[in-house]
């Protein structure tokens, strides 16, 4: 059914129906609900081109995805945070537009889709030391949320981000309290903020514990398995080698497992793993029994979060900004076991 179908049935103009779908005022809530009621009786839907002419918005919200080297943002994570933004958007009758750039070309990318009109708002990723899309997008007047938050305190704009600094501390707390004093960090390029506060945490109990903190048993790159694989390899070759990992996505704790078998070690026995695990969907920690031991946040809930607080941003330009810190859970796996006698002298 269409929008004339709708209006004819109601006994009612096709602009007082849109515009009491739309949400404008001067339509009166009790002729609102009745055309809701008829246009879900009916399964009617405004199409996206339609609310956006009667709106005057684009109806779409934007991804401007860096490609390049470590901050390569297409992998299962981001996937899963999109996922969950999607739901957000569909149920809004909001579309989704991505756009892939070159690190070199991201501020381009968003003066374009501002002087295009071409969305309404932006969700913004991976955020970094000296980030400058913050300043960027306040110039543009363009509505944006970041998923995650720049290194700087700034309570002018609006973000969700998990606790790294305490998933982190807490992870290596358990594997002191498990008897390891050789715990390496295999940790995310450093660059970005959720790896400083992450490896803030590490640093935090190591130190409250009187643990040494080598460098040759620390690593931050690309969070592929390779690089767990290679990290991992190297380190477990040195002259004294670490009897436990904390590693900064499950990704690369596949890669450290790989690692640890290929060396004749058997993982939760010689040698722990601890790993931050973001509860994937597509790449489960184990069917009945976690894998791994891992701190766990759903980065699908954070799509769907994020989405819901920049929508609002968008309907009230107004409204206070948002600033949502989650804490992560820790839960155990066969990843990890006590020391060895041999490690803990």
């Amino acid at each position: 059914m269409n929008l004339k179908q709708l209006s004819e049935k109601l006994g009612l103009s096709p602009t007082t129906v849109s515009r009491a779908i739309n949400g404008y005022p001067e339509v009166s809530e009790t002729t609102r609900m009745r055309i809701l009621a008829a246009a879900k009786e009916y399964n009617y839907s405004p199409s996206a081109r339609a609310k956006s002419l009667a709106t005057g918005r684009s109806m779409t919200i934007g991804h401007v995805i860096p490609t390049s080297g470590a901050t390569e943002m297409v992998n299962p994570i981001f996937g899963d945070f999109i996922a969950g933004a999607g739901e957000t958007y569909a149920a809004a009758g909001y579309d989704m537009m991505l756009s892939t750039v070159h690190r070199e070309n991201e501020l381009h990318a968003y003066r374009d889709l501002a002087a295009r009109c071409a969305v309404d708002g932006v969700i913004v990723h991976a955020p970094r030391l000296n980030d400058p899309r913050v300043d960027l997008l306040r110039e543009l007047e363009l509505p944006f949320v970041f998923h995650g938050r720049a290194p700087i305190e700034d309570k002018s704009y609006s973000w969700l981000d998990i606790n790294n600094t305490r998933a982190f501390e807490r992870a290596t707390k358990l594997l002191c309290d498990l008897g390891h004093r050789n715990i390496a960090l295999i940790n995310g390029d450093e660059t970005m903020d959720f790896a400083l506060r992450r490896r803030r945490g590490f640093v935090n109990a190591m130190e409250a514990a009187g643990q040494d903190i080598r460098p040759d048993w620390l690593a931050a790159g690309e969070m592929t398995e390779s690089f767990g694989f290679e990290t991992a390899s190297r380190m477990l070759d040195l002259p004294e080698p670490p009897t436990a990992f904390l590693v900064s996505s499950i990704i690369m704790a596949i890669g450290a497992r790989r690692a640890i078998a290929a060396k004749g070690l058997r993982m939760g026995r010689e040698v722990s793993v601890v790993t931050h695990d973001d509860e994937i969907s597509y790449l489960k920690n184990g069917d009945t029994e976690p894998v791994f031991t891992a701190t766990r946040s759903s980065v699908r809930e954070a799509g769907r979060r994020t989405a819901e607080l920049l929508l609002g941003q968008i309907a009230d330009p107004m409204a206070d900004t948002v600033q949502e810190l989650w804490e992560c859970d820790l839960t155990l796996g066969a990843s990890t076991g006590p020391a060895t006698e041999l490690a803990r002298t």
